[in-house]
């Protein structure tokens, strides 16, 4: 049998033109989850933002009404408290990561490694 042949078979297979820009085939695929994370933690900032400003913009209004300002005061908390739980996930996988790799970075940004 020719091995030639049999390597050959199914031909080469180019990535598409926008993976390109991630690097390598396992590499691009870490480089892909760390863009997916990044564009997590930015919308969560921003609906935090908004939450924030419609829940202030409530408590003001809520005017001598205490069912009302309870109930702005009480988004107020709970996206300050989400706000803190997803910077603290970050800290705490920074912890870790030195802890467990030697690296603040090794949970934050990953790095799959292959043959």
């Amino acid at each position: 049998m020719n091995t030639k042949l049999a390597q050959s078979i199914i031909g080469k297979v180019d990535p598409p033109p926008g993976i390109s820009k991630y690097g390598g085939e396992l590499a691009g695929f870490a480089l892909f989850l760390n863009n997916i994370l990044k564009f997590a933690t930015v919308a969560a900032s921003i609906y935090a933002l908004v939450n924030l400003i419609f829940a202030g913009y409530a408590f003001m209004s809520a005017g001598d009404d205490a069912q009302k300002i309870a109930g702005a005061w009480a988004k107020i908390w709970q996206t300050l408290l989400g706000l803190a739980i997803a910077a603290g996930s970050f800290v705490l996988a920074a912890i870790f990561g030195k802890l467990i790799f030697g690296d603040y970075n090794a949970l934050i940004q990953l790095k799959v490694f292959g043959p």
